[in-house]
């Protein structure tokens, strides 16, 4: 039997955190062959992973010297070492993931070891969530939808002045300070937060335009975030929009359009139903209420709304990763976590998505939220 290897920094390489359930900042590797989990860390490592760490025996670069002695540079000693430490086990070859370090690649290379490039190690592993990761989701999804309606109850409960601009506490309202609320929020509760989206009006109509400048009323607001656990390392994802003052009826019947299409999402969502299957169960929905599927052509009205991406995603220790709710997505599993934020755009208008977390089932799929409202308005 062919060793699996996984190998890189444990803080940034998701694959090989999850596989061990420990992090450290320096080169790791992780060798699996013959019944035993081999760790090799660095020297001031091993107590702790001793400890913590998913796996039979820790050891040390040094403890695997190679004849011609260790690099100075860790990354390569690390390498090196776990070169020796599979030559010392009688194989010939390894077989990895996509993350491997070419550090790794080139050192046992140079020790006579065949690397064998397996595309779904690390990503099948990841995909059926176990209970500690589904609890590790649901806290920070909590999260996430706590900061979601402070930030949508804010905007709705700002007043508006004489130019239509929403003031709270007697400045400017504005995509960025909205966001710096989030941040704060988030931060208090340990969780690191990207960029979250906050875009109003027109801005919205890019699914991806972050945002900024004055929030206004009578417009539609997206409202995304999508932070990580400083703890656990898992992220939650929720997306709401928000009207301050009077819904424009074009607006309401793009609401009504999403909401449906996501209650059919969640519908059909199950394992083995494929995620191309899904999103067609959503965009039918979108079509239906008259809107169009697809992203613009040079020739298209620019008053045109539609639904310019997939159904969703899969969710765990990234934002985004397998599986896809979009064409070509593969068969979900029992344990996968997705988002299902089905969305329309209009440049003229402005966007509207509703997005929520799901872990899948064999009969169907939960929520993983707190049951954040769906409605427009927060006031």
């Amino acid at each position: 039997m062919i060793p699996t290897l996984l190998a890189g920094i444990p803080s940034t390489n998701d694959t090989l955190f999850h596989a061990i359930r420990f992090s450290a900042g320096d080169p790791a590797a992780l060798i699996e062959g013959s019944g035993e989990r081999l760790l090799i860390i660095r020297d001031i490592e091993m107590d702790r992973a001793k400890a913590h760490a998913r796996v039979d025996r820790v050891a040390c670069p040094a403890d695997f010297m190679p004849e011609g002695g260790l690099s100075g540079d860790r990354e390569t000693a690390t390498a090196q070492a776990t070169a020796e430490a599979v030559r010392h086990s009688g194989a010939t070859a390894v077989r990895s993931d996509r993350t491997l370090p070419l550090s790794f690649v080139e050192a046992l290379r140079d020790a006579g070891i065949k690397v064998e490039y397996d595309a779904d190690l690390g990503v099948r592993e990841r995909r059926s969530k176990d209970d500690e990761e589904l609890d590790s989701l649901r806290a920070s999804q909590a999260a996430t939808q706590a900061a979601i309606a402070m930030a949508c109850e804010t905007i709705a409960g700002a007043t508006a002045d004489t130019d239509g601009l929403l003031q709270h506490d007697g400045d400017a309202l504005t995509s960025e300070r909205v966001r710096r609320m989030i941040d704060v929020f988030l931060l208090d509760r340990d969780h690191d937060n990207p960029s979250s989206i906050v875009a109003g009006g027109p801005q919205g109509g890019d699914c991806h335009n972050s945002g900024h400048g004055a929030l206004r009323t009578g417009e539609p607001i997206i409202i995304d975030v999508f932070p990580r656990s400083k703890i656990t390392k898992y992220n939650g994802d929720c997306t709401r929009m928000v009207v301050h003052g009077e819904i424009h009826p074009t607006v309401t019947r793009m609401y009504e359009a999403v909401l449906a299409a996501k209650v059919a999402g969640e519908s059909v969502a199950k394992a083995g139903i494929t995620g191309q299957a899904l999103h067609e169960a959503t965009t039918a929905v979108i079509s239906a209420h008259g809107f169009e599927i697809g992203l613009p052509s040079e020739s298209d009205d620019p008053g045109r709304i539609a639904m310019v991406h997939g159904t969703g995603h899969g969710v765990g220790l990234a934002v985004h990763e397998p599986p896809l709710l979009d064409m070509g997505g593969p068969p979900l599993v029992s344990g996968d976590v997705v988002t299902i934020e089905p969305g329309l755009y209009s440049p003229a208008i402005g966007g509207l998505r509703l997005e929520d977390m799901v872990v899948v089932t064999d009969e169907g799929c939960e929520d993983l939220g707190t049951g954040l409202q769906l409605g427009m308005s927060w006031a």
